[in-house]
């Protein structure tokens, strides 16, 4: 059975690692209790975690099957620890309702509201959806190949987003 795979990416307003930025500090405050919402979450399979996140930044780390770790091409600011500020996410889900009673309830319901005093707001997609073959490892190029070719063309069954869903044979569908 076809398994969905979900890449989200937003450009933070200050880096990850600024102890100085409140706003900072409270989205990560907040992310433990998300996390943990979605991993417990009816439906989620499994999600890129890096082998050993206390060496170097996201670019640095060992993402195993997920694959090298890589940004959309808009994305302008740092990649070294001190200035990376961006937050990306690449998830495997059962099924489409799973995935959005996830992001769009709990915890992260309550974070969404406030994504706009931690991300800055951009023209571009923020998450792209796509089916998987059972099994299949998702990789972080593939996401971002996703999300800029959504950005550019508009979603396909390939490409797209919870408004505008495919299911895995490609038809449209609604949630």
């Amino acid at each position: 059975m076809p398994q969905l795979a979900l890449y989200t990416f937003g450009t933070l307003k200050a880096p990850m690692n600024d102890p100085e930025e409140r706003l900072t500090r409270e989205f990560y405050a907040n992310g433990a209790e998300v996390y943990q919402d979605f991993h417990e979450h009816p439906g989620f399979i499994d999600q890129a975690l890096p082998a050993d996140p206390s060496q170097g930044t996201l670019f640095d780390y060992d993402w195993g099957d997920w694959g090298e770790f890589t940004v959309p091409t808009w994305y302008g600011k740092g990649r070294s620890a001190g200035n990376v500020s961006l937050i990306a996410t690449l998830s495997r889900w059962t099924d489409l309702r799973s995935a959005f009673d996830s992001v769009y309830g709990g915890p992260h319901r309550a974070a969404l509201k406030r994504r706009y005093d931690w991300f800055e707001k951009t023209a571009h997609p923020g998450y792209v959806l796509w089916w998987v073959t059972d099994g299949k490892i998702p990789t972080w190029r593939e996401g971002v190949a996703k999300l800029e070719h959504l950005h550019q063309k508009g979603y396909a069954p390939d490409f797209f987003t919870f408004k505008d869903a495919f299911d895995p044979d490609g038809k449209l569908t609604s949630l």
